[in-house]
């Protein structure tokens, strides 16, 4: 009777168990994104408030101020001056259902396109 029940709760938590590429992986692969940006414009802010101005990705990680991570088919890029930023990350992979654009800017706004 056992091995009968454990059985059947094996097979009930297959059927309910979301394949990889399923809309639960595509949100967490989104909020990963998010929490990327985030760090990313705490980073800008903390170097607005030594050097008076934004800076770029690339001059933050020289600096060694944030860590821009690799995730699979999104690019991070930037758009900095003196008073304003806004970072994005561009989705080029093959799911049509995953957010083509997701930004943060110095009102550490996300916006979701």
């Amino acid at each position: 009777m056992l091995i009968v029940v454990v059985g059947a709760g094996a097979y009930l938590y297959t059927k309910q168990a979301k394949p990889v590429g399923s809309p639960a992986s595509s949100l967490i692969e989104t909020i990963g994104i998010q929490n990327d940006l985030m760090a990313m414009a705490n980073a800008e802010r903390r170097y607005f408030v030594e050097h008076a101005k934004y800076a770029s990705l690339d001059e933050l990680r020289r600096n060694g101020d944030t860590h821009i991570p690799t995730r699979p088919h999104y690019i991070y890029s930037s758009e900095a001056s003196e008073t304003s930023f806004k970072i994005s990350a561009t989705y080029s992979g093959p799911n049509p259902k995953e957010p083509k654009h997701i930004s943060v800017d110095e009102t550490m706004s996300v916006k979701i396109d």
